[in-house]
């Protein structure tokens, strides 16, 4: 690895844990960047999963301030997250990568649609949650484990996915949501992470390239995703999940 593929693998990570801090989908940055590089895709996968492990302890670091009071919450759906991001590590060392080709883009589609019409749909799950009903629900559990399926699978887009399901399915405020997420895609990446440090090739100097400019990019990213308005961040939510979306229908 010479200089200037190290910077660029370095700047890939800073953009990715920015961009996950913020909505999610920073995979999309660093996973092409290493496979441009001539990496394996499987090499590429993990050892960028397991770079962009610390920068997701970094923005999640960043919205503490918004995590208060979810405690309850977040170790509820981590459990799910972390089920499922297992579930999903150990399919990708087991399965072909074309087993979930066809399910990425419908997924982030899905989850765009969802952000669109979040407002109202929030509205409509919370007419008919009964007064006593708990604060997560089972499908908010069954849908975090399902997303931590694919998160420890592959994970482009999950920050995505995740924030579009907790906006709709666990209603509060956005930031609070957004802060959530992070802790839940980080759970996922986290427990992948030791599955692959154990069983699969894990190149450690791309991992501590990216991991270091994931905390550079995490930590701003959380200062820039605290002031960005509601309205603002699902807009950029969706159009983000609109561009995956196509880029995965064409490829």
């Amino acid at each position: 690895m010479d200089l200037v593929q190290a910077v660029a693998i370095a700047a890939a990570g800073m953009g990715a844990g920015g961009v996950n801090a913020v909505m999610g989908s920073g995979s999309l940055i660093t996973f092409p960047t290493l496979i441009a590089f001539g990496y394996a895709p499987v090499t590429a996968n993990v050892s960028n999963n397991v770079g962009l492990v610390p920068g997701s302890v970094a923005g999640a670091y960043g919205f503490r301030r918004e995590l208060t009071g979810q405690r309850r919450r977040a170790r509820t759906l981590a459990a799910a997250s972390a089920t499922g991001g297992l579930t999903g590590a150990t399919l990708l060392l087991t399965l072909p990568s074309s087993v979930f080709d066809a399910v990425i883009p419908v997924l982030v589609l899905g989850a765009s649609v969802a952000m669109v019409l979040q407002p109202r749909l929030s509205r409509w799950v919370a007419s008919r949650r009964p007064a006593d009903a708990r604060d997560v629900g089972p499908a908010a559990v069954a849908s975090v484990f399902a997303t931590g399926i694919y998160g420890g699978y592959f994970g482009a887009a999950q920050g995505v996915i995740l924030l579009a399901l907790l906006a709709v399915l666990v209603p509060d405020e956005l930031k609070r949501s957004n802060a959530l997420k992070n802790v839940l895609a980080g759970t996922v990446n986290g427990v992948a992470a030791v599955v692959f440090v154990v069983f699969a090739d894990v190149d450690w100097a791309v991992a501590a390239l990216i991991a270091a400019g994931a905390i550079v990019g995490g930590t701003l990213g959380a200062r820039v995703g605290r002031r960005i308005p509601p309205a603002v961040l699902r807009t950029l939510v969706v159009l983000l999940g609109l561009g995956v979306a196509i880029r995965f229908f064409v490829t």
